[in-house]
């Protein structure tokens, strides 16, 4: 399972979520959706874009997570 930390990013750099999306030119429905977990893909067009606008690494906004935490 893949964890979308994108919350916390913009937590740590005190950024609201409108303020990112009008700097990478994305909606804020759409990134709202990021954050929450409810998409299936991300471009790496997007990922790049809010890298760079939260000078962070892709690592910083997804984490992977084991569905069995045995594995």
């Amino acid at each position: 399972m893949i964890i979308v930390r994108l919350d916390r990013v913009l937590a740590d750099r005190k950024m609201p979520l409108g303020k990112l999306a009008d700097e990478i030119g994305v909606s804020i429905v759409n990134l709202s959706n990021l954050k929450t977990g409810k998409v299936k893909a991300v471009r790496f067009s997007t990922l790049d874009a809010i890298c760079k606008a939260l000078d962070c690494q892709p690592g910083d906004i997804l984490e992977y997570a084991p569905d069995d935490p045995a594995e």
